[in-house]
């Protein structure tokens, strides 16, 4: 889970999360969306947005313009 008191910023807490959930076979296909995702951890909708473009940076997931993360 995310820990506010954590050094480590809100977003690459997530990130991580998504990263263990993706390279585990855990999460595949679409991925959650900002706004689930923001309600699912306690986060905003930006700090969660923030997480899934720091993944597609990494090449982990690809965004669609108007159909989310896959």
């Amino acid at each position: 889970m995310i820990d506010p008191e954590l050094p480590v910023p809100l977003h690459e807490q997530l990130a991580d999360i998504l990263r263990k959930r993706i390279t585990s076979g855990e999460l595949t296909g679409r991925v959650p969306s900002i706004l689930t995702l923001a309600q699912e951890y306690g986060v905003s909708h930006r700090t969660s947005g923030r997480a899934l473009r720091t993944l597609a940076d990494e090449g982990l997931i690809v965004g669609l313009r108007g159909k989310g993360f896959y």
